[in-house]
């Protein structure tokens, strides 16, 4: 006997429950976030130097960055530690996310999210590096060196600063297109192929959005769409490993062989036999009555030949009463059972009987 069903289930949580703990990890995270910015707070001056650095190089000697506002020299260094702290938590961010939906993954889903986790926080790190080392020398270079004659190059630090961040978050999320390549194949929306063919709209789609999050110039356009290009190419590679298998048809009798089907000849003799035996089973039963007599309620194929031995069975293990047209066969068949047990002789006394009755009335007539 099956237990009843309990609601919820023992093993899932109310809404409330998932709230309260996204709420309680919510609340880490803020604290974490708070913790590294009191810490860096003490830099954030030192770490404005270093941010600002590739466009100082290429300032002319003698200029300097200024502030046009009266609280850019604290905000602007204040907002800089409060997002360095929250990129430098980016880890401990995607951990707890992970803590949170991990109770609803399967086995195998947790061991390909774990790299995928891994290796996200590395690209998104590497993109930050990528545009700091190698695409601001190019892009400050540029800007200061095409500046019209008699211009001073002084950019505000509060405009600087929301530039460099605007730059880094836009090559941290472009370096994560390979993770981003590989959930869609994973979660079957298309696959590694079907992307491959459609590889000049990625890289049509790429310039534009290069286009969209760099300074109107060429080269960070050019050094954004690039490398999103070839992180496509490797994510098609990693994808193939996350790919779906087909389904195998034979996934219950694995290798066995199907059942052929029967021939023309086996068919159309069970469909005849089937007919005959189903529409008339009284023509049956005098057909063959011996089969019928030898066959009784307690043999296992007592009833087939009447074409309704499956009349009671209604397919669950349960007895269903037989209906009046099943009763108006079996009294049917057990008159042909009497019929067929009348012997020859008793044929012939029959015959005497009724012609010695037609002389005695023709006697009368007489």
């Amino acid at each position: 006997m099956t237990e009843p069903k309990q609601y919820p289930p023992p093993n899932e949580q109310p809404l409330v429950q998932h709230l309260l703990e996204l709420r309680d990890r919510l609340m880490r995270i803020v604290l974490v976030v708070i913790v590294l910015f009191l810490a860096l707070f003490a830099f954030a001056n030192d770490l404005y130097t270093y941010l600002a650095e590739p466009l100082l190089r290429h300032m002319v000697e003698g200029t300097s960055m200024i502030a046009t506002q009266v609280v850019s020299p604290f905000l602007t260094p204040f907002k800089l530690a409060l997002v360095m702290s929250i990129f430098i938590a980016v880890p401990y961010i995607l951990y707890q996310a992970w803590g949170f939906m991990a109770p609803g993954l399967y086995q195998h889903e947790k061991k390909l999210v774990y790299p995928l986790l891994l290796s996200s926080t590395i690209l998104f790190y590497a993109g930050m590096a990528f545009a700091y080392y190698v695409v601001f020398p190019l892009v400050f270079g540029f800007l200061t060196g095409i500046a019209p004659e008699g211009v001073a190059v002084t950019p505000d630090i509060t405009y600087y600063l929301d530039f460099t961040i605007k730059m880094f978050f836009a090559f941290g999320l472009a370096f994560e297109v390979p993770i981003a390549t590989i959930l869609v194949v994973w979660s079957g929306i298309s696959t590694a192929e079907k992307l491959a063919a459609k590889r000049p709209y990625v890289i049509v789609g790429a310039f534009v959005f290069a286009m969209l999050l760099t300074p109107p110039d060429v080269i960070s356009q050019t050094l954004l769409a690039i490398p999103m290009w070839i992180l496509f190419e490797l994510g098609l590679i990693f994808s193939r490993f996350y790919a779906k298998p087909e389904e195998k048809e034979n996934s219950i009798g694995g290798d066995a062989a199907p059942a052929s089907p029967p021939t023309a000849k086996e068919a159309a003799a069970t469909a005849t036999s089937a007919t005959t035996t189903t529409e008339n089973p009284v023509e049956a039963a005098a057909a063959d009555p011996l089969n019928q007599s030898e066959a009784g309620p307690g043999d296992a194929d007592y009833g087939e030949s009447a074409g309704y031995d499956d009349a009671n069975d209604s397919g669950h293990g349960e007895y269903e009463p037989p209906t009046e047209a099943e009763l108006d066969a079996e009294l049917d068949r057990l008159e042909a059972e009497e019929d067929a047990e009348v012997v020859e002789p008793g044929g012939q006394d029959t015959g005497e009987a009724g012609q010695s009755d037609g002389q005695r009335k023709s006697n009368d007539d007489k």
